[in-house]
C-alpha cells in the first residue's frame, strides 16, 4: 500500500516465517483465478519452484491448509475454506490498514520531511576526519 513515499506493509509472522503478506496474498488469488500453483505462477511472472515453496509454506504455517492440491500431475490447486477465509481477513486487514492511514495527520507529516532521493553518501575522507 503506497501513500505517496509511504509504503506499508502487513506481514503475519509463524515463527521466522512469513505466513501471510501481499504477495502470498496475490499468489492465493492467482490460484483461485488459474486453479493450478503453476498457472499463478506464470501469471505472477515467478518460477515454479519458488510458487511451490511459497505455497508449502503457508500451508505449514496455518492451523489449516489454505490450499489443496489434486493428486498427480495436472490435478490443479484450489483455496480451501480456510484458505479463503485468511485471504479475505487479510484483504480487510489491508483496507483498514489504508484508512488509518487516511485518517491521520502523521504520514503526512512524515511524508513532507522525507526526502525524495537520499544524499550522496559521504566520502570516505570525508568520513574519517
Amino acid at each position: 500500500m503506497r501513500h505517496g513515499p509511504l509504503k506499508l506493509k502487513a506481514q503475519l509472522l509463524c515463527g521466522d516465517a512469513i505466513a501471510m503478506g501481499p504477495g502470498k496474498a496475490d499468489l492465493l488469488e492467482a490460484i483461485a483465478r488459474e486453479g493450478s500453483i503453476s498457472g499463478a505462477g506464470r501469471a505472477l511472472g515467478m518460477s515454479y519452484r519458488r510458487t511451490w515453496l511459497l505455497v508449502d509454506e503457508m500451508n505449514r504455517c496455518w492451523r489449516d491448509r489454505l490450499v489443496a492440491t489434486g493428486r498427480g500431475g495436472g490435478g490443479g490447486a484450489t483455496l480451501t475454506e480456510a484458505g479463503r477465509g485468511v485471504l479475505a481477513a487479510y484483504r480487510a486487514l489491508e483496507a483498514a490498514i489504508d484508512a488509518a492511514v487516511d485518517a491521520t495527520d502523521a504520514f503526512a507529516v512524515l511524508g513532507e520531511r522525507l526526502r525524495e532521493e537520499p544524499l550522496a553518501p559521504a566520502s570516505a575522507a570525508q568520513s574519517s576526519g
